[in-house]
Protein backbone atom coordinates (compact mmCIF):
# COMPACT_ATOMS: atom_id res chain seq x y z
CA UNK A 1 0.00 0.00 0.00
CA UNK A 2 1.60 3.11 -0.86
CA UNK A 3 1.82 6.20 0.94
CA UNK A 4 2.84 9.79 0.49
CA UNK A 5 3.06 12.82 3.16
CA UNK A 6 2.40 16.09 2.10
CA UNK A 7 3.43 19.00 5.08
CA UNK A 8 2.76 22.52 5.42
CA UNK A 9 5.77 24.73 7.18
CA UNK A 10 5.46 28.58 8.19
CA UNK A 11 8.07 30.63 6.67
CA UNK A 12 9.82 33.26 8.81
CA UNK A 13 13.13 35.48 8.70
CA UNK A 14 15.96 35.14 10.77
CA UNK A 15 13.52 38.22 12.66
CA UNK A 16 10.91 35.55 13.43
CA UNK A 17 8.05 37.17 11.10
CA UNK A 18 6.00 35.57 8.36
CA UNK A 19 7.27 35.88 5.21
CA UNK A 20 6.79 34.82 1.61
CA UNK A 21 8.86 31.39 0.17
CA UNK A 22 9.97 32.96 -2.69
CA UNK A 23 12.31 30.68 -4.21
CA UNK A 24 11.77 28.33 -1.64
CA UNK A 25 9.18 26.99 -3.89
CA UNK A 26 11.82 26.24 -6.97
CA UNK A 27 13.69 23.69 -4.74
CA UNK A 28 11.96 20.57 -6.08
CA UNK A 29 8.92 20.23 -8.05
CA UNK A 30 7.22 18.57 -4.63
CA UNK A 31 7.75 22.05 -3.02
CA UNK A 32 4.10 23.67 -3.59
CA UNK A 33 2.63 27.39 -2.71
CA UNK A 34 -0.11 27.08 -0.25
CA UNK A 35 -3.22 29.26 -0.62
CA UNK A 36 -1.81 31.80 1.99
CA UNK A 37 1.50 33.44 1.31
CA UNK A 38 4.01 32.49 3.94
CA UNK A 39 3.39 28.97 4.13
CA UNK A 40 4.97 26.17 1.62
CA UNK A 41 3.70 22.27 1.13
CA UNK A 42 6.84 19.75 1.36
CA UNK A 43 5.70 16.29 -0.31
CA UNK A 44 6.62 13.01 -1.03
CA UNK A 45 6.08 10.75 -3.97
CA UNK A 46 3.94 7.65 -3.20
CA UNK A 47 6.52 5.56 -1.20
CA UNK A 48 6.17 1.59 -1.46
CA UNK A 49 7.93 1.06 2.10
CA UNK A 50 8.06 2.94 5.49
CA UNK A 51 11.94 3.43 4.88
CA UNK A 52 11.74 4.98 1.62
CA UNK A 53 9.14 7.14 2.91
CA UNK A 54 11.62 8.24 5.40
CA UNK A 55 14.56 8.69 3.49
CA UNK A 56 12.64 10.81 0.82
CA UNK A 57 10.46 13.12 3.41
CA UNK A 58 13.63 13.83 5.51
CA UNK A 59 15.86 14.51 2.34
CA UNK A 60 13.25 16.55 0.73
CA UNK A 61 12.49 18.71 4.03
CA UNK A 62 16.80 19.03 4.28
CA UNK A 63 17.03 20.57 0.69
CA UNK A 64 14.49 23.04 1.43
CA UNK A 65 15.95 24.03 5.35
CA UNK A 66 19.45 24.57 3.69
CA UNK A 67 18.37 27.04 0.90
CA UNK A 68 15.92 28.67 3.43
CA UNK A 69 19.63 29.34 5.78
CA UNK A 70 20.89 30.32 2.16
CA UNK A 71 17.89 32.84 2.03
CA UNK A 72 18.19 34.22 5.83
CA UNK A 73 14.48 32.41 6.27
CA UNK A 74 13.45 29.75 8.38
CA UNK A 75 10.98 26.63 8.11
CA UNK A 76 8.62 26.54 11.23
CA UNK A 77 6.81 23.47 12.40
CA UNK A 78 3.88 24.88 14.71
CA UNK A 79 -0.27 24.39 13.58
CA UNK A 80 -0.83 27.99 13.94
CA UNK A 81 1.46 31.07 13.95
CA UNK A 82 0.99 31.43 17.89
CA UNK A 83 -0.06 35.49 16.73
CA UNK A 84 -0.40 36.61 13.73
CA UNK A 85 -2.93 39.09 12.15
CA UNK A 86 -4.97 39.70 8.61
CA UNK A 87 -2.16 41.42 7.55
CA UNK A 88 0.82 38.78 8.30
CA UNK A 89 -1.80 36.03 6.44
CA UNK A 90 -2.42 37.58 3.03
CA UNK A 91 -3.78 35.41 0.92
CA UNK A 92 -2.62 34.55 -2.52
CA UNK A 93 -4.41 35.85 -5.47
CA UNK A 94 -6.73 32.29 -5.57
CA UNK A 95 -9.88 32.66 -7.07
CA UNK A 96 -11.07 29.78 -5.50
CA UNK A 97 -9.98 31.23 -2.00
CA UNK A 98 -12.64 34.30 -2.39
CA UNK A 99 -15.28 32.05 -3.58
CA UNK A 100 -14.62 29.76 -0.48
CA UNK A 101 -15.10 33.20 1.74
CA UNK A 102 -17.92 34.28 0.03
CA UNK A 103 -19.87 31.01 0.72
CA UNK A 104 -18.76 29.76 4.28
CA UNK A 105 -18.72 33.80 5.30
CA UNK A 106 -16.00 35.32 7.61
CA UNK A 107 -15.28 32.20 9.86
CA UNK A 108 -13.34 31.06 6.99
CA UNK A 109 -10.25 33.44 7.94
CA UNK A 110 -9.59 30.46 10.39
CA UNK A 111 -8.43 28.13 7.92
CA UNK A 112 -5.58 30.58 6.54
CA UNK A 113 -3.54 30.12 10.23
CA UNK A 114 -3.71 26.31 10.22
CA UNK A 115 -0.84 24.43 8.69
CA UNK A 116 -1.19 20.78 8.78
CA UNK A 117 -0.27 17.01 7.82
CA UNK A 118 -2.04 14.79 5.29
CA UNK A 119 -1.56 11.63 4.74
CA UNK A 120 -2.30 9.79 1.51
CA UNK A 121 -2.44 5.88 1.40
CA UNK A 122 -3.10 3.93 -2.25
CA UNK A 123 -6.72 3.12 -2.62
CA UNK A 124 -7.30 -0.79 -2.34
CA UNK A 125 -10.32 -1.94 0.51
CA UNK A 126 -11.57 1.70 0.42
CA UNK A 127 -14.34 1.26 3.05
CA UNK A 128 -12.38 0.10 5.41
CA UNK A 129 -9.66 2.39 4.70
CA UNK A 130 -12.36 5.13 5.30
CA UNK A 131 -12.97 3.77 8.39
CA UNK A 132 -10.25 3.05 10.01
CA UNK A 133 -8.69 6.61 9.16
CA UNK A 134 -12.41 7.62 10.92
CA UNK A 135 -11.64 5.70 13.88
CA UNK A 136 -8.41 7.12 14.17
CA UNK A 137 -8.93 10.15 13.76
CA UNK A 138 -8.24 11.72 17.59
CA UNK A 139 -4.76 10.36 17.17
CA UNK A 140 -4.11 14.17 15.50
CA UNK A 141 -3.32 14.62 19.04
CA UNK A 142 -0.03 12.96 18.98
CA UNK A 143 1.27 15.78 16.85
CA UNK A 144 -0.14 19.22 18.75
CA UNK A 145 2.13 21.93 17.86
CA UNK A 146 -0.45 24.64 18.60
CA UNK A 147 -2.57 25.82 21.34
CA UNK A 148 -2.42 29.42 20.89
CA UNK A 149 -4.47 31.69 18.54
CA UNK A 150 -3.58 35.59 18.40
CA UNK A 151 -1.60 35.21 20.98
CA UNK A 152 -4.66 33.50 23.09
CA UNK A 153 -4.22 30.18 24.46
CA UNK A 154 -7.70 28.89 23.41
CA UNK A 155 -7.98 25.08 23.58
CA UNK A 156 -4.98 22.10 24.16
CA UNK A 157 -5.50 21.53 20.18
CA UNK A 158 -5.85 24.97 18.10
CA UNK A 159 -5.46 23.98 14.79
CA UNK A 160 -8.52 21.03 14.79
CA UNK A 161 -10.43 23.59 16.89
CA UNK A 162 -10.49 26.58 14.20
CA UNK A 163 -11.10 24.35 11.63
CA UNK A 164 -13.75 21.85 12.29
CA UNK A 165 -15.63 24.18 15.36
CA UNK A 166 -15.10 27.58 13.90
CA UNK A 167 -14.58 27.95 9.94
CA UNK A 168 -16.24 24.85 9.08
CA UNK A 169 -18.89 25.24 11.62
CA UNK A 170 -21.92 26.49 9.36
CA UNK A 171 -20.90 24.21 6.94
CA UNK A 172 -20.10 20.85 8.74
CA UNK A 173 -20.24 18.61 5.89
CA UNK A 174 -17.60 20.12 4.00
CA UNK A 175 -14.92 20.50 7.27
CA UNK A 176 -16.17 17.91 9.95
CA UNK A 177 -15.50 14.03 10.57
CA UNK A 178 -18.26 12.33 8.56
CA UNK A 179 -19.37 8.77 10.00
CA UNK A 180 -18.58 5.68 8.99
CA UNK A 181 -19.65 4.34 5.77
CA UNK A 182 -21.40 0.95 3.81
CA UNK A 183 -19.26 1.20 1.20
CA UNK A 184 -17.77 3.84 -1.35
CA UNK A 185 -21.49 4.37 -2.84
CA UNK A 186 -22.30 5.26 -0.21
CA UNK A 187 -19.42 7.84 0.69
CA UNK A 188 -20.38 9.46 -3.12
CA UNK A 189 -23.97 9.70 -2.10
CA UNK A 190 -22.71 11.92 0.94
CA UNK A 191 -20.06 13.30 -1.12
CA UNK A 192 -22.95 14.48 -3.84
CA UNK A 193 -25.32 15.68 -0.84
CA UNK A 194 -22.54 17.87 0.52
CA UNK A 195 -21.56 19.23 -2.70
CA UNK A 196 -25.41 19.99 -3.53
CA UNK A 197 -25.41 21.25 0.15
CA UNK A 198 -22.65 23.63 -0.82
CA UNK A 199 -23.86 24.83 -4.07
CA UNK A 200 -27.36 25.97 -2.86
CA UNK A 201 -25.81 28.02 -0.13
CA UNK A 202 -23.47 29.61 -2.70
CA UNK A 203 -26.56 30.61 -4.69
CA UNK A 204 -28.22 31.93 -1.77
CA UNK A 205 -24.91 34.30 -1.36
CA UNK A 206 -25.52 35.18 -4.99
CA UNK A 207 -22.55 33.28 -6.40
CA UNK A 208 -23.11 32.77 -10.22
CA UNK A 209 -24.01 28.81 -11.01
CA UNK A 210 -21.68 29.00 -13.78
CA UNK A 211 -18.93 30.36 -11.43
CA UNK A 212 -19.44 28.05 -9.02
CA UNK A 213 -19.36 25.25 -11.58
CA UNK A 214 -16.17 26.39 -13.05
CA UNK A 215 -14.43 26.17 -9.81
CA UNK A 216 -15.69 23.15 -8.07
CA UNK A 217 -16.99 19.66 -8.78
CA UNK A 218 -17.70 17.21 -5.93
CA UNK A 219 -14.56 15.66 -5.15
CA UNK A 220 -13.03 19.32 -4.41
CA UNK A 221 -15.75 20.81 -2.58
CA UNK A 222 -14.95 18.82 0.79
CA UNK A 223 -12.12 19.81 3.62
CA UNK A 224 -12.77 16.82 5.91
CA UNK A 225 -10.52 14.76 8.10
CA UNK A 226 -11.28 11.62 5.86
CA UNK A 227 -11.75 12.10 2.52
CA UNK A 228 -11.50 10.42 -1.22
CA UNK A 229 -8.66 12.41 -3.71
CA UNK A 230 -10.11 10.69 -7.05
CA UNK A 231 -7.11 11.79 -8.94
CA UNK A 232 -4.16 10.69 -6.78
CA UNK A 233 -5.99 7.96 -6.35
CA UNK A 234 -5.75 7.98 -2.63
CA UNK A 235 -7.59 7.64 1.23
CA UNK A 236 -6.09 11.00 2.69
CA UNK A 237 -6.21 11.52 6.02
CA UNK A 238 -5.93 15.54 7.00
CA UNK A 239 -6.14 15.70 10.85
CA UNK A 240 -2.52 16.37 12.35
CA UNK A 241 -0.85 19.54 12.75
CA UNK A 242 2.39 20.34 10.89
CA UNK A 243 4.93 19.13 13.54
CA UNK A 244 8.66 17.62 13.77
CA UNK A 245 9.76 15.04 11.21
CA UNK A 246 10.52 12.37 13.23
CA UNK A 247 7.15 12.87 14.97
CA UNK A 248 5.22 13.04 11.66
CA UNK A 249 7.26 9.44 10.25
CA UNK A 250 6.44 7.96 13.78
CA UNK A 251 2.64 8.46 13.72
CA UNK A 252 2.90 7.80 9.60
CA UNK A 253 4.14 4.55 10.57
CA UNK A 254 1.49 3.50 12.84
CA UNK A 255 -1.31 4.76 11.11
CA UNK A 256 -0.10 3.00 8.00
CA UNK A 257 -0.08 -0.25 9.93
CA UNK A 258 -3.62 0.14 11.38
CA UNK A 259 -4.88 1.57 8.09
CA UNK A 260 -2.74 -2.07 6.13
CA UNK A 261 -4.21 -4.34 8.76
CA UNK A 262 -8.10 -3.09 8.25
CA UNK A 263 -7.32 -3.14 4.02
CA UNK A 264 -6.23 -6.84 4.18
CA UNK A 265 -8.68 -7.81 6.90
CA UNK A 266 -11.64 -5.18 6.80
CA UNK A 267 -13.20 -3.82 9.72
CA UNK A 268 -16.60 -4.59 12.25
CA UNK A 269 -17.94 -1.54 14.33
CA UNK A 270 -18.11 -2.69 17.97
CA UNK A 271 -21.40 -4.71 19.02
CA UNK A 272 -22.37 -4.48 15.21
CA UNK A 273 -21.43 -7.63 13.74
CA UNK A 274 -21.41 -11.23 15.82
CA UNK A 275 -18.00 -12.06 17.84
CA UNK A 276 -17.14 -14.76 14.89
CA UNK A 277 -16.67 -11.55 12.46
CA UNK A 278 -13.51 -10.35 15.11
CA UNK A 279 -12.48 -13.24 15.66
CA UNK A 280 -11.16 -13.49 11.80
CA UNK A 281 -9.05 -10.88 12.68
CA UNK A 282 -11.60 -7.80 11.14
CA UNK A 283 -10.20 -3.95 12.98
CA UNK A 284 -12.38 -3.79 15.37
CA UNK A 285 -13.71 0.27 15.61
CA UNK A 286 -15.64 1.92 18.33
CA UNK A 287 -18.94 3.02 17.45
CA UNK A 288 -18.74 6.98 16.17
CA UNK A 289 -20.30 8.21 19.12
CA UNK A 290 -17.18 7.21 21.39
CA UNK A 291 -15.00 8.71 18.04
CA UNK A 292 -16.76 12.28 18.44
CA UNK A 293 -16.18 12.11 22.13
CA UNK A 294 -12.91 11.17 22.19
CA UNK A 295 -12.18 13.62 19.51
CA UNK A 296 -13.58 16.71 21.56
CA UNK A 297 -11.63 15.44 24.68
CA UNK A 298 -8.60 15.75 22.41
CA UNK A 299 -9.17 19.08 21.37
CA UNK A 300 -9.94 20.67 24.38
CA UNK A 301 -7.77 18.26 27.14
CA UNK A 302 -5.00 16.66 25.16
CA UNK A 303 -3.46 14.07 25.76
CA UNK A 304 -4.20 15.18 29.67
CA UNK A 305 -7.26 13.62 29.21
CA UNK A 306 -7.37 9.94 30.48
CA UNK A 307 -9.95 8.36 27.90
CA UNK A 308 -8.40 10.00 24.82
CA UNK A 309 -4.72 7.82 26.32
CA UNK A 310 -6.92 4.70 26.65
CA UNK A 311 -8.73 5.36 23.53
CA UNK A 312 -5.50 5.59 21.38
CA UNK A 313 -4.08 2.26 23.39
CA UNK A 314 -6.28 0.11 22.75
CA UNK A 315 -6.13 1.32 18.65
CA UNK A 316 -2.20 0.54 18.50
CA UNK A 317 -1.05 3.73 19.60
CA UNK A 318 1.70 4.35 22.14
CA UNK A 319 0.63 8.29 23.26
CA UNK A 320 4.06 7.90 25.54
CA UNK A 321 6.05 8.23 22.73
CA UNK A 322 5.38 11.14 21.71
CA UNK A 323 6.58 15.22 22.87
CA UNK A 324 3.94 17.75 20.93
CA UNK A 325 5.28 20.58 20.58
CA UNK A 326 2.36 22.57 22.16
CA UNK A 327 3.51 21.21 25.78
CA UNK A 328 6.54 23.53 24.88
CA UNK A 329 4.53 26.93 24.60
CA UNK A 330 3.53 29.02 27.67
CA UNK A 331 0.02 28.29 28.88
CA UNK A 332 -0.55 32.50 28.97
CA UNK A 333 -1.13 35.23 26.69
CA UNK A 334 1.74 36.64 24.97
CA UNK A 335 2.23 39.41 22.71
CA UNK A 336 3.62 39.39 18.85
CA UNK A 337 7.22 39.79 19.88
CA UNK A 338 7.46 37.10 21.95
CA UNK A 339 5.25 34.73 19.13
CA UNK A 340 8.17 35.77 16.78
CA UNK A 341 11.20 33.98 19.38
CA UNK A 342 8.80 31.09 19.70
CA UNK A 343 8.60 30.81 16.10
CA UNK A 344 12.22 30.49 15.89
CA UNK A 345 12.96 27.97 18.48
CA UNK A 346 10.41 25.59 16.66
CA UNK A 347 12.21 26.39 13.74
CA UNK A 348 15.52 25.34 15.76
CA UNK A 349 13.49 22.22 16.84
CA UNK A 350 12.89 20.72 13.52
CA UNK A 351 16.72 21.62 12.60
CA UNK A 352 17.93 19.72 15.57
CA UNK A 353 15.52 16.77 14.74
CA UNK A 354 16.65 16.59 11.29
CA UNK A 355 20.65 16.57 12.97
CA UNK A 356 19.52 13.62 15.18
CA UNK A 357 17.94 11.62 11.90
CA UNK A 358 21.22 12.37 10.22
CA UNK A 359 23.02 10.15 12.83
CA UNK A 360 20.69 8.01 12.94
CA UNK A 361 21.29 7.46 9.25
Amino acid sequence: MKTSLEVEYWVVDDGGDLVPPETLLDVSEQVDPEFVEPMLEIKTTPCSSTAELREEFLGRIERVVDAAHDRDKRLVPLATPLYASPADVPYREKRGTDLQRRIVGPTFDDARICAGTHMHFEQSNVAAQLNALTAIDPAFVLLNSSSHYRGERIVECARPYLYRRSCYEACPEQGQLWPYVDGVADWERRLEDAYEGFRERALDRGVEPARFDDEFDPYDAVWTPVRLRKAMPTVEWRSPDAALPSEVLRLAETVRSIVAHADARGTVVDGAESATDAADGKLTLPDFGTVESVTDAAVHDGLESPSVSRYLRELGFSPGAYEPLADRLPDSRFAKRRAKRLRLEAARRLEADLERARVRA
